[in-house]
């Protein structure tokens, strides 16, 4: 029998942080539980600029996503996407090009909730309640299958997300499955934490002990999961040099190089 999302809603779990209300918390978000606040100021300890981190991960997946609408991208996936809050994938790519459908995944079930009260009147966007580690349920689900058009270019966005995999649950795999299912022009989106100082290597001790997900990989890794892809200028860098909409700081600091992030095209 198929989960409703009564049924998603009290599964709702109060006792122990989840990556999406603990990224609804950094945005200044109401969609959140003391349990999640309480995480966030452990890793504050750490890295005092975390809050910026995520506003500069939502700066990014805006450039990211106007920048695919420029190139005729007019459909996304986007994995592990979060609570909704303002500026998504959908608001960016429909302000670009109305015509633009997104299909957001994510396996908390205050996603479900939330995202479908917001999108109820939006037919060209959906919210699916799955696990991006299953590859093949996504791809076959009637959402996806409604809104995207696997013979036209999609935009794959790991936005914020393939840190929250372990390394034996083999994050690059999950990644070529998804790109193996959709065609040659389209694209692949992913913002990552990097392990680009002592402060952040601290930090994933804390993510690790406290969520039980949190891996800060190094830059050669991250730029790993792009092998086999056409990698865009100007590469894997930190967020904020990733085609800034302005000037940015000659030197930046360890917040500003805590996410890496690159897009590349499937040749």
């Amino acid at each position: 029998m198929a989960e409703t999302p009564n049924q998603w809603t009290s599964a709702i779990d109060t006792t122990r942080p989840s990556i999406a209300r603990a990224y609804d918390v950094v945005l200044n978000g109401k969609d959140n539980f003391e349990v999640d606040r309480a995480f966030v100021a452990e890793i504050v300890k750490v890295v005092p600029e975390i809050y910026d981190v995520a506003t500069y991960n939502r700066q990014i997946l805006g450039r990211g996503v106007r920048y695919l609408v420029e190139q005729g991208v007019t459909q996304f996936i986007d994995l592990g996407s979060g609570l909704p809050t303002v500026e998504n994938t959908h608001h960016v790519a429909q302000r670009a090009n109305p015509e633009s459908r997104v299909v957001y995944v994510d396996n908390d079930p205050m996603v479900l909730a939330h995202g479908r009260a917001l999108l109820a009147e939006n037919d060209r966007t959906a919210v699916v309640t799955s696990d991006l580690r299953d590859p093949k349920a996504i791809l076959a689900d009637k959402d996806v299958t409604r809104l995207i058009d696997f013979d036209r270019p999609v935009g794959l966005m790991l936005v914020g997300i393939l840190h929250h995999l372990h390394d034996d649950e083999d994050p690059r795999g999950i990644v070529e499955a998804y790109m193996d299912a959709i065609p040659s022009g389209s694209y692949l989106f992913i913002t990552h934490f990097c392990a680009s100082s002592d402060d952040s290597r601290e930090a994933e001790k804390k993510f690790l002990a406290l969520l039980g997900t949190g891996r800060f990989r190094t830059e050669a890794e991250i730029t790993g999961f792009f092998d086999g892809f056409e990698l865009l200028e100007p590469g894997v860098v930190p967020l904020p040099l990733w085609r800034p909409d302005g000037p940015v700081p000659s030197e930046l600091t360890v917040g500003q190089r805590l996410m890496y992030g690159g897009i590349a095209r499937k040749r």
